[in-house]
């Protein structure tokens, strides 16, 4: 039990006694226990999910075949309604079969790089001479017309080596667990100027892919976000169909970048060469979800959800980012299945796509069956992507809205779980810490109200449903396999994926169990407006009423669609 546990157990106030009388079925407990950590299949799931499927980048045939494979798989574990279901136009997909780039002069050597998304290849080997050039704004691009034919260009400034002064490999010390407790008071929250400034960024992105295939540009490097030979992607060209794709785009390894900009600064000519295989597939612009159920009883009609996002980036299989997660939910799944649990409310699993590039899979599908808001006045305003807009009001609240017991996530890499966020859900706080008591032997005793953001459980916290995501231990996730090319299941830590199912199990199983769904906090409301003067930050509409801007957190990610490599904030994606 934690610190903050075992004081309220001592002075005996309300919240021991409801943690007290939460029911807990210690039989279910144990047999859960018994198969996920004796019997498990979450490995085996994992590594089709990566070593044979691989890479599954939203429109990709390889995350069509992940849906496929999902729900057959799903359905043969006993799962009914196992189904893969359309959420809505995506855009044309891409896949790439080869990169290789090579230093000719000053003296020949293979170079680190992989391709940005959406860009094209190279049909065949390109050679240019490097340029370093500034690509900021319109100004630039005019100054630099006429003038980049021919030439391999470098975007970005080179940048000292990231210390990681936490190391590689981290788990969370009990004193960062205790500190993870203490829930901050809100600042002011982020808001429309954050989101102007993405907007922004994303339409010069367009330009500025035009005005280089228009210049005969050979090809774009930019330098990854990560260093010690890492490459990092992200997206560099447009998904859109009659959209510049621009040029071939390259994410350079930090240190191959810096060499190459201190030759450039030296005066020395740099010549290299590029082959880059890449395609686009325009024949579906939908994407899909995977999903099944587990029917309920008495209390079918409401419905305990859980989820992960099944696509990933293009460098690697996505083992931590989040095969992972997919693998621990569907093993939750069959572990109920395997025993014959009887839920009375249905459980759903779903597997989300599009999420690397704004949580659209989730957005969507909460906006059929849960909440929508309702369309700006503007027309400018309605073509700009959700992801980008000032919340709008008043929340809209469909029928689906009241039968949502929980929704449960998992992404945050292959680390076990030590606890988890509430959201701000104060009245939960209880109930989890009496879920967590079998499994405090495990290394798992911690809730904490604060908020954590970048992932699908946003879209459904976002219109006041009980959506919570997991504290997990970090392992190397930021460090290194977060949108890079070492997440491979060797990252993977398969002793903690086994953890992490059988407390997914418990909970899902405990949810669907209540008397009750899970308390709720208050409904999203629009903030007061100042009386006058401009509108600013400060007064922005937040996505949650007193939780700042939600949408900003998972914005950030799907940045990394229109605007590169970009990096992760502290915080994000791993609170604390």
């Amino acid at each position: 039990m934690s610190m903050r546990g075992a004081i309220v157990s001592l002075l005996m106030v309300p919240g021991a006694a409801l943690c007290a009388e939460e029911p807990l079925d210690w039989e279910m407990v144990n047999r859960i226990r018994e198969e996920g950590l004796h019997r498990s299949q979450v490995l085996d799931t994992l590594e089709i999910l990566t070593d044979v499927i691989g890479p599954r980048l939203t429109g990709s045939p390889a995350l069509k075949e992940a849906n496929e494979w999902t729900r057959d798989k799903l359905e043969e574990w006993g799962l009914e309604r196992s189904r893969v279901e359309s959420w809505g136009r995506f855009g044309r997909g891409w896949s790439f079969s080869r990169a290789a780039v090579h230093m000719l002069e000053p003296r020949a050597t293979p170079l680190s790089a992989l391709p940005l998304a959406w860009t094209p290849g190279t049909e065949g080997a390109v050679r240019g001479e490097v340029r370093r050039v500034t690509l900021d704004d319109e100004q630039d691009l005019e100054e630099h017309k006429g003038k980049l034919g021919g030439q391999i260009l470098f975007l970005d400034k080179p940048r000292d080596p990231v210390v990681d002064g936490d190391g590689a490999f981290s788990r969370y010390t009990s004193d960062q667990l205790e500190a993870l407790e203490q829930y901050p008071v809100p600042g002011e929250p982020r808001g429309v100027q954050a989101r102007r400034r993405r907007m922004e960024r994303a339409k010069f992105r367009r330009k500025r892919n035009s005005f280089l295939a228009g210049e005969g540009v050979v090809a774009t490097v930019e330098i990854s976000g990560r260093d010690a030979g890492i490459v990092r992607v992200g997206s560099g060209g447009s998904r859109e169909p009659g959209e510049s794709t621009g040029v071939t785009g390259l994410v350079l390894a930090a240190e191959h970048y810096n060499w190459v900009s201190r030759l450039l600064e030296r005066g020395v000519k740099v010549e290299l060469e590029a082959d880059v295989a890449a395609r686009f597939h325009d024949d579906d612009l939908d994407a899909y979800n995977t999903m099944a159920e587990m029917p309920g009883s008495d209390l079918a009609d409401e419905v305990v959800m859980v989820g992960a996002h099944l696509d990933s980036w293009h460098a690697a299989a996505g083992a931590n980012d989040n095969g992972a997660g997919c693998a621990v939910v569907m093993e939750a799944v069959r572990i109920l299945r395997v025993l014959g649990a009887e839920p009375r409310r249905t459980i759903r699993i779903v597997l989300w796509s599009g999420e690397e590039q704004g949580l659209l899979g989730s957005r969507a599908y909460v906006a059929e069956h849960f909440a929508t808001r309702p369309e700006p006045e503007k027309e400018e305003d309605r073509k700009t992507p959700s992801r980008y807009r000032t919340p709008t009001w008043p929340l809209e609240l469909k029928p689906g809205h009241s039968k949502l017991a929980a929704y449960f996530n998992v992404d945050n890499g292959s680390g076990r779980i030590r606890g988890i966020y509430t959201q701000g859900n104060a009245a939960v706080v209880p109930i989890f810490e009496r879920w967590l008591e079998p499994f405090n032997d495990l290394g798992a005793d911690t809730v904490t109200n604060r908020d954590t953001g970048g992932t699908d459980h946003l879209p459904f916290d976002d219109v006041g449903l009980p959506a919570f995501q997991f504290v997990q231990d970090r392992l190397d996730y930021s460090s290194r396999t977060h949108h890079t090319h070492l997440d491979h299941f060797d990252h993977a830590v398969g002793k903690d994926l086994k953890q992490a199912s059988v407390i997914l199990a418990s909970f899902l199983y405990h949810a669907a169990m209540r008397d009750e769904r899970l308390p709720r906090e208050p409904l999203p409301r629009a903030p007061a407006r100042r009386s006058s003067g401009p509108l600013t930050d400060a007064d922005a509409s937040p996505a949650v009423d007193g939780k700042g801007d939600a949408g900003d957190e998972a914005g950030f990610f799907g940045d990394q669609e229109e605007s590169g490599v970009g990096d992760v904030p502290g915080g994000a994606h791993l609170a604390p």
